[in-house]
C-alpha cells in the first residue's frame, strides 16, 4: 500500500471506529520549550505558519503546515519500514498582484533521515522543507514546487495559549479536545522566490501549534477559522465546527490585547454570518468568501484577498480545502488587521 493509502486507511478505519476510542484530554500545563516540540504519542499534530509580507508595493500571503499523524494500525509492527507515524506538508503562496495562489505538497514516513518531527521543539522537516525554533525564533526554508520560501520569524509577543490554558474544546464531549497555542505578531522577514524571481519581504505572520487523539464530533464535517494579526498589536482567533446543513455545532477563540489582556470565547460567544460565496470552478464547492463575525468584544468583517485560494491536497492528506489570506474589517469598513481565513470540508466532509 502507499504511503498515502495507510494514511487514508488508518483515518478511515479511525472513523469507522475500528480503532481504539478516543479518550478526554487531562487538563495539563503547557511547559516550553518542550511542548513546541512533537506529541508521537497523540494521533494528529500540526504547525502552521500563515503570514502577509510586502516588498515595494508587491504583496503575498503564505502558508507553511506540517502535520504529523499517528498510524495506528502500524503501532504493533516490528519491521524498522513500518509507517508508524507519517510526516507531510503543504505550502502555499498568493501572488496578490498577479492573483493566483502557488501550492505544493509533500508526505514520507517519519525516519531514515527523510522526515523527523523533533520532541525537545520545534524542529519538523520532510526531506529539504523545514520549519525549526531557535532561540531567536523560528526560520522555514521551503524549495517548492514554482516558488520558494526562506523566511524568519521573530516572536514579538508571549506564547497565546487557547482555550482554558492551552486546552481548547472543540466540540461538546471532552474527547473532542486538543492542547493548543498560538504565537500571533511575528516579525517577518527573509526571501520568497516566485517563478525564478527573488523578493525581499518583510511583514508579519502568525504561528499555531495543535496537538490532539480527536478533534472531530461525529456530526462535525468541517471548520471556518480565523487568525487575525491587528495593526494595534492585538490578536484575534475565532472558530467554529460546523455541521453538514452549515449550522454550528461549536465555537471557540479569544481575543489578546496589545497590552496581554485575553478574552477567551466559547460556545454561544460567537456569531458567524457568511456575507459573499465563490464556486470553484474545479471542484464546484461553494466557499463564503466574506464573513460577518459577532465577537462579545466587537464586530468584525473579514474578507479574502483574493477569492480562488483552494488548495488540492488529495497528493497528501487527501482533503481540498481553501485557505487564503485576508483582512479583517471593524464594523465601520475601517481595516484593522490582516491574516488568514481557513474553510474546510466544503468539498467533502473532513475526516481527521
Amino acid at each position: 500500500m502507499s504511503r498515502r493509502g495507510l494514511l487514508l486507511n488508518g483515518l478511515a478505519l479511525s472513523s469507522a471506529g475500528l480503532l481504539p476510542a478516543a479518550w478526554a484530554l487531562p487538563a495539563r500545563k503547557l511547559v516550553f520549550p518542550r511542548d513546541f516540540g512533537s506529541h508521537p504519542d497523540l494521533r494528529t499534530e500540526w504547525w502552521y505558519v500563515t503570514g502577509y509580507a510586502t516588498a515595494g508595493e508587491r504583496a503575498f500571503g503564505f502558508q507553511v503546515t506540517f502535520f504529523r499523524s499517528r498510524v495506528d494500525e502500524a503501532q504493533g509492527l516490528q519491521s524498522a519500514f513500518a509507517a508508524r507515524q507519517l510526516i507531510f506538508a503543504h505550502a502555499a503562496l498568493t501572488d496578490l498582484e498577479g492573483r493566483k495562489l502557488h501550492h505544493d505538497q509533500r508526505i514520507a514516513r517519519a525516519g531514515f533521515g527523510i522526515a523527523e518531527a523533533a520532541e525537545e521543539s520545534t524542529d519538523v522537516r520532510l526531506r529539504d522543507w523545514t520549519l525549526a525554533r531557535r532561540a531567536d525564533g523560528y526560520t522555514a526554508r521551503i524549495p517548492a514546487n514554482g516558488f520558494a520560501l526562506d523566511l524568519r520569524f521573530v516572536p514579538t509577543q508571549p506564547v497565546l495559549l487557547q482555550g482554558d490554558d492551552g486546552l481548547s474544546r472543540k466540540g461538546p464531549e471532552p474527547a473532542q479536545a486538543s492542547y493548543y497555542y498560538s504565537e500571533p505578531q511575528l516579525a517577518t522577514q527573509g526571501r520568497l522566490t516566485l517563478g525564478g524571481r527573488p523578493f525581499e519581504v518583510k511583514g508579519t505572520a502568525w504561528l499555531d501549534h495543535e496537538w490532539s487523539e480527536s478533534l472531530l464530533h461525529p456530526d462535525a464535517v468541517g471548520w471556518d477559522w480565523i487568525g487575525m494579526n491587528l495593526l494595534d498589536g492585538s490578536a484575534l482567533t475565532a472558530f467554529r465546527l460546523r455541521r453538514q446543513d452549515g449550522s454550528a455545532l461549536w465555537h471557540g477563540g479569544s481575543l489578546r490585547s496589545a497590552d496581554g489582556r485575553l478574552q477567551s470565547f466559547g460556545p454561544g460567544d460567537l456569531q458567524f454570518e457568511p456575507l459573499e460565496r465563490w464556486t470553484s470552478p474545479r471542484t464546484r464547492a461553494v466557499y463564503p468568501t466574506r464573513w460577518r463575525i459577532r465577537t462579545p468584544a466587537a464586530e468584525f468583517m473579514v474578507r479574502a484577498l483574493l477569492d480562488d485560494q483552494e488548495l488540492d491536497g488529495n497528493g497528501s492528506t487527501g482533503s481540498v480545502y481553501w485557505e487564503g489570506v485576508s483582512e479583517l474589517l471593524d464594523a465601520g469598513g475601517r481595516r484593522v488587521g490582516r491574516g488568514y481565513l481557513e474553510l474546510t470540508g466544503y468539498a467533502q466532509p473532513l475526516r481527521l
